[in-house]
This record gives C-alpha cells, sequence and structure tokens, in this order.
C-alpha cells in the first residue's frame, strides 16, 4: 500500500521504506553520509564529469563495457569491503584516482542501490553534509512548491545515525530556507538529532564511523563531517549523476 505524503518535508530513516511511499512529484534528497554520496559529491567537486551510481558490482562492470577504456574509473564496496579491482569507496582515497573529466562507476551497499530506487521521483539529487546548504539553496529556487523527500540509505535495513543526523541538516535548512513547518515526525525528530551535537562528534561515535576509524580511516569520517562546503548539486537523470546546469 501506497502512502500518500502530505507534509512538506518528510524523512525515511531506510532505503527499503521507499516502497511505501508514493515518489511521483516529490524532490528526493539520497544520503549515504559515510560513505556513498559524499564520496560522489566529492568526486564531481574534484573535477569528474559525471558519476553512474549502479546496483551492484555486476552492473557496475556492464556500465564500464560502453565506455573507451582510460575514460572512466570503477570504484566501490559491498558490505564495506572495497570491491576487487575497483578503486576505494571513500571521498579522499577516490579523489587520488585523477578523476578530471572522467566517468566514476560506483557500487555500493546501500547509497547507490537508494539512488536508482528513488529514480522515480520528479527530482532526485545526492545529498550529504558536505553540500547540504547548495542542494537546498537549488531546491529553494526550483523546487519550492513541491513536497521533500529527505531518503536515509541506511545499512543492512536498519536506520544509519549518521544519515538520520545529514537528514536533520537537511531538514533545518529546508525549514529556514522555504518557511516549512509542515514537517513529519520523522523530520522533527531527525532535526533534534541535527540540533543535539556537532556533526563531527556524532560521525566519529555511530557504528559505522567507529567502525572505520579501526581501519584506518579516521580522516575520511572527518571529511565527510564538515557541513555545506562544497557547492555540487549531483542532479539524477537517466542514471548519471552530474552537477546541475541550467540547459
Amino acid at each position: 500500500m501506497l502512502v500518500q505524503l502530505n507534509h512538506k518535508v518528510h524523512v525515511l530513516f531506510r532505503r527499503q521504506d521507499l516502497d511505501m511511499v508514493k515518489l511521483q512529484g516529490k524532490t528526493v534528497i539520497v544520503l549515504d553520509v559515510l560513505f556513498a554520496t559524499s564520496t560522489m559529491i566529492a568526486a564531481l567537486a574534484d573535477g569528474a564529469a559525471e558519476v553512474l551510481p549502479t546496483m551492484n558490482e555486476t552492473h557496475a562492470r556492464e556500465k564500464a563495457q560502453g565506455l573507451e577504456q582510460g575514460s572512466y574509473v570503477l570504484a566501490g564496496e559491498l558490505f564495506a569491503d572495497t570491491i576487487a579491482g575497483f578503486a576505494p569507496p571513500t571521498p579522499m582515497a577516490l579523489m587520488a584516482h585523477d578523476l578530471g573529466g572522467r566517468t566514476v562507476i560506483y557500487a555500493t551497499t546501500n547509497g547507490t542501490v537508494a539512488l536508482n530506487e528513488s529514480a522515480g521521483a520528479a527530482h532526485v539529487y545526492a545529498g550529504a553534509l558536505l553540500n547540504a546548504d547548495a542542494v537546498v539553496d537549488h531546491i529553494a529556487r526550483f523546487h519550492a512548491d513541491t513536497t521533500v523527500l529527505v531518503v536515509c540509505s541506511g545499512s543492512m535495513g536498519n536506520p544509519n545515525l549518521e544519515d538520520m543526523y545529514g537528514a536533520g541538516c537537511f531538514v533545518e535548512l529546508l525549514a529556514d530556507r522555504l518557511g516549512a513547518h509542515d514537517l513529519s515526525d520523522a523530520a522533527w525528530a531527525a532535526r533534534a538529532l541535527y540540533r543535539s551535537e556537532p556533526a563531527e562528534a556524532l560521525l566519529m561515535r555511530c557504528r559505522v564511523g567507529r567502525m572505520m576509524q579501526a581501519r584506518g580511516l579516521a580522516d575520511e569520517v572527518r571529511f565527510a563531517a564538515r557541513e555545506s562546503v562544497m557547492q555540487v548539486v549531483p542532479k539524477l537523470v537517466d542514471g548519471r549523476l552530474a552537477p546541475f546546469a541550467l540547459a
């Protein structure tokens, strides 16, 4: 059964809940703070021409078959482990791979899947703490009359604290820019979490953040914890994420 959302701003805490929501006509922001959307945003900010978010390794390799050798970078993870033969899935590590002008074909366990599953919405954007302000400014300019759905990718069917926190950041900004007080209960909860502590402190103590620190990736977590430091607004069109540009 599809649920018709009547709230101006709503949050889903897991990508699996997309099955219960009507997407048509809505603006969707997909979050996977550690690290999928943070990585895709960083790659585009670093000069990548586009990112192809894929469902899995097989899908990624199929996308690569149609591209000229050297014109793309395969990157990604499965259950937090880098896929064999792929570039690392984290922002700083991927940016070390000379992305300028190249296509990044990217496969992750949750974030890239959530983007594909959101494709039925009117407008779909990749969001993270890194580009929150830019995405909200864009939505306030072009989609102020739509319901905004912030989708947390989560992990293995469970909510992730860092995505909920990131959603709260977007709710805070959306409420400010749009004058939107028509928030769902989930949006209010995410906003309260966002107001509770600084981003880096929360990302360092959440489950995925602690796992990444144990793998020696504390700097990557700190990178993803920075708020509104990138101006890129990646929009999903025909399976491709590229910085939004007016036609």
